[in-house]
């Protein structure tokens, strides 16, 4: 008995803590835009070298991100329920473990996009550790209720990278996708937020919920998945895209504002936890489908 009790609460090895520190499903997510964006930005197949260097090396700043992030936020994650498992809230990790590991992944993944890649990539994706990290992490989140609006233009750069990776230059369809994600950030997080207000107050952290309340903020959901709806048309407005691209984009378009209109009208935990996450599935669907028209409508016109 005494055996097992001890097998259940033996930490998880320290591989597993510092993997924690990655935030594997958002940097999953992040990668899978930088990679749409690789693929998008050439008419056939990317050249494979450049491309998987490109995807280790903005996986490996990504994760440098997140582990800075926890770096800064393990006092606020430990009064937060959803956030006290991470092992630098738990001290399972030191400040300067995770610092050092940050550290390491970033200086690793910068010198794979600067020597294997090109150098706009390196520092594109830089800017992003920064704003995220820095600007976003240290300066915006404890500031302003306005923090995840603005923080956003970080965590929109993934296709632009993946972009400039390939061609060595920012176009103007890699901007498109930038915005699409800026605007979606706002309606996804808060939906997160609405849930989870008790514990953003007891952190401290002003966010939108804790600040102008329950009701302000979903209004605030509605209204950005309205914009975002008129900015994923811009694909197929800018001859990105075609017909395929455009049905999946006001197909899912309205799935999330029929989401976003009742959790205005009929506001309960489980909506908006609902919301959150058909909020991750509508982005992925949506890059996935404009992929699958990058590839297909040559094929079909």
């Amino acid at each position: 008995m005494t055996q097992t009790l001890a097998t259940a609460v033996r930490p998880a090895s320290r591989w597993s803590q510092y993997m924690a520190l990655t935030k594997p499903r958002v940097v999953q997510l992040i990668v899978f835009c930088a990679v749409i964006g690789m693929l998008l930005a050439v008419p056939g197949v990317p050249e494979l070298r450049t491309a998987l260097a490109a995807t280790a090396g903005i996986w490996l700043v990504a994760s440098a991100a997140a582990a800075f992030n926890c770096l800064v936020e393990q006092r606020i994650d430990q009064k937060m329920a959803r956030t006290a498992w991470r092992p630098t809230a738990k001290g399972e990790l030191s400040s300067t473990q995770a610092l050092v590991f940050s550290m390491l992944l970033g200086s690793a993944g910068s010198a794979l996009l600067y020597v294997w890649v090109n150098p706009l990539t390196m520092w594109l994706t830089f800017a992003t550790f920064v704003g995220y990290a820095i600007v976003y992490t240290v300066v915006l989140k404890p500031l302003t209720p306005q923090n995840i609006v603005i923080g956003g233009a970080s965590g929109a750069m993934p296709p632009v990278l993946g972009w400039a990776a390939m061609r060595g230059e920012v176009g103007p369809e890699a901007l498109v996708m930038c915005l699409i994600i800026f605007l979606w950030t706002p309606p996804h997080f808060w939906a997160l937020a609405l849930y989870r207000v008790e514990d953003y107050r007891r952190s401290g952290l002003p966010m939108l919920p804790v600040t102008h309340g329950s009701e302000f903020t979903r209004l605030n959901v509605l209204l950005y998945t309205l914009v975002l709806f008129a900015a994923t048309l811009l694909p197929f407005v800018i001859g990105m895209s075609g017909w395929l691209y455009l049905a999946a984009a006001v197909m899912l378009g309205g799935w999330f504002i029929a989401y976003a209109f009742q959790l205005w009208r009929q506001y309960s935990d489980a909506l908006a936890r609902r919301t959150f996450r058909f909020s991750i599935l509508h982005l992925a669907l949506l890059f996935a489908a404009l992929l699958v028209d990058h590839y297909l409508m040559p094929w079909l016109t």
